[in-house]
C-alpha cells in the first residue's frame, strides 16, 4: 500500500485506477456539525441524557465497545436483514483494528491457524502477520471459492498438528477480485464450518453497492442460524473513511472455566481496551447522526454513491470490450463482477510492481498489481482495476492508455 501511494503521490496526473477509496464527490464538510448536534438529540430524546451526560458522552473516554451499537443493530437489520443484539457489537477504530481484534481473540497461540480465500485483502494477511500467526490460502474460483480445497486445507491444518479457527473472506464483490458467492455456496459454505467446527469471518464493505440488475444475496451472517460468523462491518465506504469507524458483530457464546458464558464481543472488548481504549466518540457521533438522518439505512445514505458506481463500473466494462473484442482480445481477459469497485484483467506481460511504476511514467495510468494478493504466489499477469474515484472522461482515458500499454508489452514480446 505504501508503494501504491508513493507511485500515486509522484505521477499526480495519472488515471487513478489503482485507488479503492470511496468517491469524493459527495463529501460535505458543512454536514459534520449538523450530524454532531443530530446524534446529540439522539442522546437527548431517545437515551434521555442530560446536558451533562451528552457532553460526558461525546468528549470524556467513551465505552469501549461504542456508543453507537444500538444504531448499527438498526442498519443491520434494515439493510441486510440481519438481527443481532446491540451488546454483540464492538464499534472499532476501522475495520481493521475488527480484523485484528478477531485475530487475537480467536487466534491465541501460534498452533491456532486462520484460512483465507486467496487472492486476499492484504489487511487480513498484514493483521495477522503483526500477530506472527499463520495465514492458510484456499483457491478462489470463477465463482467464489474452490469449498473441496477449503475442507482440505482445514484437514491439513489439523494434520499439522494446528487448529483451523476461522476462515476470512469478502463474500460480496470482493476486495481484490470483486467476486461474490452465490446463495447455494454460502448455504454449503455455512454448513462445512459447522461440520468441520471453524468460524467464518465475514468482512463486507461493498454489499450496498451492487449491479442495477444483480439481485441482492443474503449475507453469510443473515443466513447463520448456529452463530459461526463473526461479522465485519466499515462505514469507510458508506459514510466517510476520515471517521475510521468498523465495527465486529460477535454474537459467540464463549464458555470459559470458572466464569459464566459471555458473548465473544467482551472478549474483544477487553484486546481493544488495551490496544485503543475507544474508538473515537465525535467520529462515532458524526457517523451516528448520519445514520439518524437516513433512517439508519446506508443504502438510503448512499444512493447517489451507489449510482455512481454503477454507472463506472458498466462504463468500464463496455470499453473494456470495445478495446478488447473477442476476435482480436491481444490476450486480454477480465472478470465481470456483479458490483462493488474492483474488476481483474488478466493480461500477456508480467504486471509487477516495474510494470506498473513503468505504466505510471510512460502512459501515465496506475492499477494494482493482483500479485500482492497471494499468498505463495499468483497474479503475475494481472492487475486490478477500481472504479470508485474515476470520472467517466478518466475511464475512457485510462482504457485508452491500457490499450497502448498492452500494444507496447505485445509487440516487445513478439519482438
Amino acid at each position: 500500500m505504501n508503494f501504491l501511494n508513493e507511485v500515486a503521490h509522484r505521477f499526480p496526473d495519472a488515471v487513478p485506477f489503482a485507488a479503492g477509496r470511496p468517491c469524493e464527490e459527495f463529501f460535505d464538510l458543512d454536514a459534520l456539525p449538523r450530524y454532531l448536534n443530530t446524534f446529540q438529540q439522539y442522546l437527548s430524546a431517545e437515551k434521555g441524557a442530560d446536558d451533562r451526560q451528552v457532553r460526558r458522552t461525546l468528549l470524556q473516554y467513551g465505552r469501549t465497545k461504542g456508543i453507537i451499537h444500538e444504531l448499527l443493530a438498526r442498519t443491520l437489520s434494515l439493510d441486510e436483514d440481519i438481527e443481532v443484539d446491540p451488546e454483540s457489537i464492538v464499534v472499532t477504530a476501522g475495520c481493521q483494528e475488527a480484523m485484528f481484534l478477531a485475530l487475537r481473540a480467536l487466534c491465541a497461540t501460534s498452533d491456532d491457524v486462520v484460512l483465507a480465500v486467496s487472492p486476499t485483502y492484504v489487511g487480513l494477511t498484514g493483521a495477522a502477520r503483526l500477530l506472527d500467526r499463520e495465514v492458510w490460502p484456499v483457491r478462489e474460483t470463477e465463482n467464489g471459492i474452490d469449498l473441496d480445497h477449503l475442507v482440505e486445507q482445514v484437514m491439513a491444518v489439523r494434520a499439522a498438528g494446528k487448529q483451523p479457527r476461522a476462515f476470512y473472506l469478502v463474500p460480496d464483490f470482493a476486495n481484490p477480485s470483486g467476486l461474490s458467492l452465490d446463495l447455494d455456496t454460502r448455504r454449503t459454505l455455512l454448513n462445512l464450518a459447522a461440520e468441520h467446527d471453524f468460524l467464518i469471518l465475514e468482512d463486507n464493505p461493498y454489499s450496498v453497492f451492487h449491479a442495477e440488475d444483480s439481485p441482492k444475496v443474503p449475507t453469510l451472517k443473515a443466513l447463520d442460524t448456529n452463530r459461526r460468523v463473526v461479522y465485519l462491518g466499515s462505514l469507510a465506504k458508506t459514510c466517510f473513511p476520515g471517521a475510521r469507524v468498523g465495527y465486529a458483530v460477535a454474537d459467540q457464546l464463549v464458555v470459559s472455566a470458572g466464569a459464566e458464558a459471555h458473548l465473544l464481543a467482551e472478549e474483544l472488548s477487553k484486546i481493544k481496551s488495551m490496544l485503543t481504549v475507544n474508538t473515537s466518540p465525535l467520529a462515532q457521533a458524526m457517523a451516528g447522526g448520519k445514520l439518524l438522518e437516513n433512517g439508519c439505512s446506508l443504502v438510503a445514505a448512499n444512493r447517489a454513491e451507489i449510482a455512481v458506481y454503477r454507472r463506472n463500473m458498466c462504463l468500464l466494462l463496455k470499453g473494456l470490450r470495445k478495446r478488447f473484442p473477442e476476435s482480436h482480445s491481444r490476450g486480454v481477459s477480465w472478470n465481470i463482477p456483479r458490483g462493488g469497485f474492483f474488476v481483474v484483467v488478466t493480461v500477456p506481460f508480467i504486471a509487477d510492481d516495474a510494470m506498473l511504476e513503468h505504466s505510471a511514467r510512460k502512459h501515465h495510468l496506475l492499477w494494482t498489481p493482483m500479485s500482492h494478493f497471494y499468498a505463495g504466489g499468483g497474479g503475475t499477469n494481472q492487475l486490478r482495476l477500481s472504479i470508485s474515484v474515476v470520472t467517466p472522461e478518466q475511464i475512457e482515458n485510462g482504457l485508452d492508455r491500457l490499450l497502448a500499454l498492452v500494444e507496447e508489452q505485445s509487440g516487445q514480446l513478439t519482438g
